[in-house]
């Protein structure tokens, strides 16, 4: 090997060896080549031969002499690219390159090895790229907390204090009964706070803020779920649904007891057999006119109301959805407070109450089932904004249509839908926190003879954890913007923001459930470890893809709203309105579809917003009208218009997905757009880079299929992901800490930041 000529191929069989993945078929490539070198005598060939022997491999100082000679004659090692720079180096280019050059990066890829791989073997400790990527910070962290909290930062902070306090410390004991017990004493001191009542008048005790309720909801995530769920049951289902299908008669009674917790209670809708069917559910309240009160009865086993929060123990009322009988005419669903227990926690007569027991989360709550044997309330329990019975007897409504006067009731609840995305978004933030910490800090692997590297410098730990962190980032903003619509919403636009809450509150919920597997899966064991959190994060939000409607169901609801949307824009347009919708398609297709724009692969062009966004709003609208196409045809070709509809129910999730998809990135471009500070601005910048590109890898089978890219494209955009994670991490710790998640309530020792 003292040659010269042979030296040149000493990193060659480096690599061959020290990888013991290779097959006989690449050692036949290895020895193909080697022939191949016509500058070669033939005993030089025959010499170069016996070292890629799989019969005779080299012995391990053999391998360490070729490692150390390598090491000793690179020089330069930023100019190392490539196997073929390494060969040179050590030729003392005693070498034909301009035949070798090619020979070797035709070997290169007959053997699958990639330059940069080449080059990490023979880099240092200290000229490594994975171990000198650190964390730093590139922007103040405390300004983006301000830019997350936003108007409500006040209320925030004044329930992160509280939750810091040593009342809040988690309840450990494995007691369900004392675990609920634990949970109700936290409400007590949250409704002595004034938290409770804080989206109630100002008359009944409240605070007269929807906005700051939400606000500390989502905040109040960060601590135990058990206590989130039991707050929204008490203050948010059961205060809100008297205050939202109630009259003054009722908030004068009820408000100000709800609020301070001296009345607990319950909303009790769901039935065994009509989950999300709320149209379906089977309770009636029939009227008695001579005595001008409601019978409330549960005629079958299946018709009781279950899954009940509050029930199994201290709810002593409930907002009973029931149908309304009058003279045996069926009036439909509507609501009635019907007393469950009394003062001293007693069952009263009529009321049969079942405990749901153990759940795979959220213990603290005490969830239950409500049977209703002739219950007697007298008439003024009936919840009237919306419909009442007046002294006649006789129904009554200011709304006329059956079927709106229902939405419109339902549509009341609506917060309920921003209540629990905003909470599952807090749960996120947690688990990424977690995850994020310990992976800043926990070391494993190296460079040969080097130290160990924190494993987030590893591009697919990175790869795990970061587009996750920029989705958060995104749907923060996207709930932020929900939140804003339906604090300032007119009556024409509430059944979009409707059915926009209804696809947030399932994008959010998914997203959550996602995140929390992948971070238990990033902390390995520790993750597994009920002390780090991701156990109770992961089980507690499990529910969330279900209660306050079930995601796949809440996502055929945006889409119906989607699609009557779509229906309503050709309507008015007319047929020279649609003409020119067409031409103005096809005018993007011409732009956006030739080969140029399809394969275009520059840094500059992927990186850019706007590219990000029109490629989103596209996708959204071809869906869209592909699915309108699809149902009318079937309806054409003499489908019922439900089966149709049953049909292209897959069709109708993509819908949805391509919808909020745009939505979500749009706010998030929007909210960045709105940065003043040049660094915070930055790092927000790549992050929904991040978001927009992950989603597009994630929808690159149908961009292919569309012909809105080429595969060159798409994997130029995989590259880019990999880039910007890899950008991204150095500031990964500080976007966490922006959340500025109270260190009691993150809780989990593998989360402590070491100093």
């Amino acid at each position: 090997m003292k040659n010269a000529k042979l030296q040149a191929f000493i990193p060659l069989f480096y690599l061959v060896w020290s990888d013991d993945l290779l097959t006989q078929k690449e050692f036949a490539t290895l020895k193909e080549f080697i022939k191949s070198q016509k500058n070669l005598s033939t005993e030089e060939q025959e010499y170069l031969l016996s070292k890629v022997d799989i019969s005779n491999p080299p012995s391990r100082n053999e391998l360490t002499q070729w490692k150390s000679d390598i090491e000793a004659n690179i020089k330069d090692k930023s100019s190392i690219k490539s196997i073929f720079d390494i060969a040179v180096a050590l030729s003392e280019k005693d070498l034909d390159i301009s035949t070798l050059e090619a020979d070797f990066a035709k070997l290169e890829n007959d053997l699958g090895i990639l330059g940069e791989e080449v080059i990490q073997n023979f880099r240092t400790k200290s000229d490594s790229l994975t171990v000198n990527s650190q964390t730093t910070n590139n922007f103040d962290v405390q300004q983006l907390t301000a830019i997350l909290n936003g108007k409500e930062a006040s209320i925030i902070n004044r329930v992160k204090s509280i939750l810091s306090k040593p009342e809040f410390a988690y309840e450990t004991s494995t007691d369900i009964n004392v675990y609920r017990q634990t949970v109700y004493k936290w409400c007590k001191i949250l409704a002595d706070e004034n938290l409770g009542n804080m989206a109630y008048p100002k008359q009944y005790g409240g605070g007269e803020n929807i906005a700051d309720y939400f606000a500390i909801m989502e905040t109040l995530s960060y601590h135990d779920l058990s206590l989130v769920i039991k707050f929204g049951v008490q203050f948010g289902l059961w205060g809100m649904s008297v205050q939202s299908l109630g009259t003054e008669k009722h908030y004068a009674k009820y408000l100000k007891d709800i609020g301070s917790l001296k009345l607990p209670g319950c909303f009790a809708m769901t039935e065994t057999h009509h989950g999300s069917n709320v149209k379906g559910l089977e309770t009636t309240a029939t009227y008695n006119h001579n005595d001008q009160t409601f019978t409330v009865h549960t005629p079958n086993k299946n018709a009781q109301k279950e899954y009940i929060g509050n029930a199994a123990v201290h709810g002593q009322m409930a907002t009973v959805f029931a149908k309304l009988i009058i003279d045996d005419h069926d009036y439909g669903v509507n609501a009635f407070i019907v007393p469950l227990r009394d003062t001293d926690g007693n069952t009263l007569n009529g009321i049969k109450i079942g405990d749901c027991g153990h759940k795979m989360g959220l213990n603290g709550v005490d969830n239950g089932t409500i049977s209703f044997d002739n219950v007697v309330i007298p008439k003024e329990n009936m919840l009237d904004r919306f419909a009442s019975v007046n002294d006649k007897g006789e129904f009554e409504s200011p709304i006329p249509s059956d079927n709106r006067r229902f939405f419109t009731m339902l549509g009341t609840l609506v917060g309920g839908r921003i209540g629990i995305p905003r909470s599952a978004l807090s749960a996120a933030k947690s688990g990424l926190t977690i995850a994020i910490r310990y992976s800043d800090q926990r070391r494993q692997f190296g460079p040969e003879g080097g130290s160990e590297v924190p494993i987030l410098n590893y591009r697919i730990h990175q790869r795990r954890l970061l587009p996750h962190l920029a989705k958060t980032y995104a749907v923060h903003f996207a709930l932020q913007y929900l939140t804003n619509r339906f604090l300032n919403r007119t009556e024409a636009e509430m059944q979009e923001i409707e059915a926009l809450a209804a696809g947030l509150k399932s994008y959010s919920t998914w997203s959550t459930r996602d995140i929390l597997q992948e971070c238990r899966e990033a902390c390995g064991g520790k993750g597994y470890l009920s002390e780090n959190r991701i156990d109770a994060l992961k089980n507690d939000t499990e529910i969330y893809t279900t209660f306050e409607g079930d995601n796949t169901v809440l996502m055929q609801l945006t889409a119906k709203n989607r699609l009557s949307e779509f229906r309503k824009s050709f309507g008015e347009m007319g047929s020279l309105g649609i003409i020119n919708y067409v031409y103005e398609n096809a005018k993007t297709a011409i732009t956006e579809k030739n080969p140029i724009a399809t394969r275009r692969t520059e840094d500059e062009h992927l990186l850019d917003g706007e590219f990000h966004l029109q490629a989103f709003i596209h996708r959204e609208k071809t869906i869209l009208a592909s699915a309108a196409k699809r149902i009318k045809r079937l309806i054409d070709e003499g489908l019922d218009t439900y089966d149709a509809f049953n049909v292209v129910q897959h069709q109708m999730i993509d819908v949805s997905q391509a919808y909020l998809e745009r939505v979500v990135l749009e706010q998030f471009q929007i909210a960045v757009k709105a940065v003043e500070d040049l660094k915070t601005k930055e790092i927000l910048t790549k992050l929904s880079q991040l978001y927009a590109l992950s989603q597009l890898e994630k929808n690159k089978a149908w961009f292919l299929e569309d012909g809105y890219m080429e595969a060159v494209k798409t994997k130029a955009i995989r590259k880019m992901v990999n880039q910007l994670c890899w950008d991204i991490r150095p500031d990964a710790l500080a976007l966490v800490n922006a959340f500025d998640i109270p260190e009691s309530c993150l809780s989990a020792p593998i989360s402590k930041l070491q100093h």
